[in-house]
C-alpha cells in the first residue's frame, strides 16, 4: 500500500518510506501526529479522571456501594474486553474509520455521562465510554504503524505515544481536582468534547486510511470468547489486594484463563481467526508482548502505594496529592526519546531495554528505603521507575509493530494493549497482595477489626485508639517497601531476560 503521506521529490528515501504529506510538507505530519496524540490523550486520562470526581458524584447521585465501584471500574472492564475485538474490526474495515466512529461515540458517551441524573445512567455512559475507548487506543497506533514506515520517524511516533499514553493517566487525576475544585462533577467529561470535535473534522483531512486488503471474514465467535477470557481475570486481578484471594476472585481468575486457553485453541484452526497466530512468527513480538506486560506490571504495582503514601501516610489532600505526583512525570517526557536516540546511534536495542528494566528496579529499590517521613525520595523512585519502565515501553511497541505486518497493524496493537491490562492487573494484584500481608502482620492484634485490614480503616478509627495512626502508618510503609523489594527482583529478572534478547532484537 502506498503512503498518501510520503514525499515524492526526495532523492534519499523512497518515496513510501517516509511520513508527509504528498505535497512533501514534513509539518503536515507532525500535525497529523498531534491529533493522532488527542484521543490517546483523552483515552489514558478517563482511567483517571474520576478520582477527585467520585465524591461529589456520589453526594449528587446517591449511588450504593456497588453502583459507586461499577461507575469507577466499569470503564477499564469494557476497555479491556473489547482492545482484540476492535484491533481486528479496525484491520477489516480500516483504522481511520474506526478511529472517527470512536471519536463519535466517545463524545456522545461523555455528552452522556456530565448529564447523568442517575447513577445507573452514568454506569451505562461509562461502559459507553470504554466501547469507544477500546476503538481509539488500537486505531491510534495501528495508524502510526502505516503512517510512519520509515523506521527511525516510526521509533520517534512511537516514542511519542508511549509518553502521551503514560502522562495522560497522571494528568487525568490532576484535571478532575481542578474541575470539581471550581466547576460541578459533569464537567470532567466534558472536556473530552472539543478534542473529540477536533478530530473529527481534521481526521478526514491528515489520517490516511489503511485496512488489511484481503482480511477475510470476521470471526464473530472469538469476541465473546476474547470478552469471557479477558473480563474475569481483569476482575478478580482488580479486586484481590484490597479484598484478598477471596474463593470468588480466585474462580473468577481461573474461569477466565479457561476461557483463554479457548480462545487460543480457536485462533490456531479457524480458517480467518481474529488474532493471527503467525503475528507471534514475527521476529522479536511475543518477546516484546511478554516484556511489555512485565512493564505494566512494574509500573501499576507502585501506583498501589505511592497514591495511598502521599495521602494517607503523608496527611495530604487529594489535590495536593496529584499535584505532587505530576513531579515524577518530568523525566518521563526525555526517558522515551533517550532510549530511541540511542538505537538510532546504533545501541542495540536490547541492551537499551535491559538497561531500561534495570533503572525501573533501582527505582523500586529506592522506593524501599523510603520511611513514613520521605516524600521526596518516593517521589524521585516513582521518577526513576517510570523513566526506565517507559524506555522498555517505547522500545517493545516499536519492536512489535515493526514485526507485526501492516494489514495486521490494528491486531498487533490490540495484543500489546491488553497485554498491558493483563499486567496492570497483574501488578496490582501480586504487589498489592505482599503489602496487604506485610501490613496486617505488623499492625498490632489489638487493634479495631477495620484497622487490621487497610489503612484507611485504621485512620477512620485512629481517634478512638491512641497510638493507632503512627502504627498504622508504619505498617503500611513496611508493607511499601517489602512489595517494592519484590518489585525490584521482578524487575531485575526482566532485565536479565532482555539482555538474552539480542539476536531477536537485532
Amino acid at each position: 500500500m502506498t503512503n498518501p503521506t510520503s514525499n515524492p521529490t526526495s532523492t534519499t528515501t523512497p518515496p513510501a518510506a517516509r511520513a508527509g504529506r504528498r505535497w512533501g510538507s514534513p509539518l503536515w505530519g507532525r500535525t497529523a501526529l498531534g491529533v493522532l496524540m488527542l484521543p490517546l490523550l483523552l483515552v489514558s486520562m478517563d482511567v483517571s479522571v474520576l478520582y477527585f470526581a467520585i465524591p461529589a458524584i456520589s453526594a449528587d447521585l446517591e449511588p450504593s456501594g456497588t453502583q459507586q465501584l461499577w461507575i469507577f471500574d466499569i470503564y477499564a472492564f469494557v476497555l479491556a474486553g473489547l482492545l482484540m475485538t476492535m484491533g481486528s474490526l479496525g484491520d477489516r474495515i480500516g483504522r481511520r474509520r474506526l478511529l472517527l466512529a470512536g471519536a463519535l461515540a466517545f463524545g456522545a458517551a461523555s455528552l452522556l455521562a456530565a448529564y447523568a441524573n442517575s447513577a445507573e445512567t452514568l454506569i451505562a455512559a461509562r461502559a459507553l465510554l470504554g466501547v469507544g475507548g477500546a476503538t481509539l487506543m488500537p486505531s491510534t497506533m495501528a495508524l502510526v504503524r502505516t503512517m510512519f514506515t520509515d523506521p527511525a520517524q516510526r521509533a520517534k511516533a512511537i516514542g511519542l505515544w508511549s509518553g502521551v499514553m503514560t502522562a495522560g493517566v497522571a494528568l487525568g487525576s490532576v484535571m478532575s481536582g481542578v474541575l470539581v475544585e471550581y466547576f460541578w462533577w459533569g464537567s470532567v467529561f466534558l472536556v473530552n468534547l472539543p478534542a473529540m470535535a477536533l478530530l473529527l473534522v481534521l481526521g478526514p483531512v491528515l489520517l490516511p486510511e489503511s485496512r488489511d486488503p484481503a482480511p477475510g471474514r470476521f470471526d464473530w465467535p472469538s469476541v465473546p470468547l476474547s470478552m469471557a477470557a479477558v473480563l474475569p481475570v481483569i476482575y478478580g486481578l482488580k479486586e484481590i489486594p484490597s479484598e484478598g484471594w477471596h474463593t470468588r476472585y480466585v474462580v473468577s481468575i481461573t474461569v477466565g484463563l479457561l476461557f483463554a486457553a479457548l480462545f487460543v485453541h480457536r485462533q490456531r484452526t479457524a480458517a480467518n481467526p481474529m488474532i493471527s497466530p503467525a503475528l507471534f512468527r514475527g521476529p522479536g513480538f511475543a518477546p516484546a508482548v511478554v516484556l511489555n506486560l512485565v512493564s505494566s506490571f512494574g509500573m501499576m504495582g507502585s501506583a498501589f502505594f505511592t497514591t495511598q503514601y502521599l495521602q494517607s501516610v503523608l496527611g495530604k489532600s487529594a489535590l495536593e496529592a496529584a499535584l505532587w505526583a505530576l513531579l515524577p512525570s518530568v523525566p518521563i517526557g526525555m526517558a522515551a526519546p533517550l532510549a530511541t536516540s540511542l538505537v538510532q546511534k546504533g545501541v542495540n536495542r536490547a541492551y537499551v531495554v535491559t538497561a531500561g528494566f534495570a533503572i525501573a528496579a533501582a527505582g523500586y529499590g529506592l522506593l524501599a528505603l523510603a520511611g513514613t517521613d520521605s516524600m521526596w525520595l518516593v517521589l524521585i523512585a516513582c521518577g526513576v521507575l517510570a523513566s526506565g519502565i517507559v524506555m522498555v515501553i517505547s522500545q517493545m511497541t516499536d519492536l512489535a509493530m515493526g514485526a507485526a505486518p501492516a494489514e495486521r497493524a490494528g491486531s498487533a496493537s490490540s495484543l500489546l494493549e491488553t497485554g498491558a491490562e493483563f499486567g496492570g492487573a497483574l501488578g496490582m494484584a501480586v504487589l498489592g497482595s505482599i503489602g496487604t500481608a506485610i501490613y496486617r502482620h505488623e499492625i498490632p492484634s489489638s487493634a479495631p477489626a477495620p484497622a487490621r485490614e487497610t489503612l484507611g480503616g485504621a485512620l477512620a478509627v485512629a481517634d478512638r485508639v491512641p497510638g493507632l495512626a503512627t502504627a498504622a502508618r508504619e505498617a503500611f510503609t513496611s508493607g511499601m517497601q517489602g512489595a517494592a523489594i519484590a518489585g525490584a527482583v521482578v524487575l531485575a529478572g526482566a532485565a536479565a531476560v532482555a539482555a538474552t534478547l539480542k539476536r531477536r532484537t537485532s
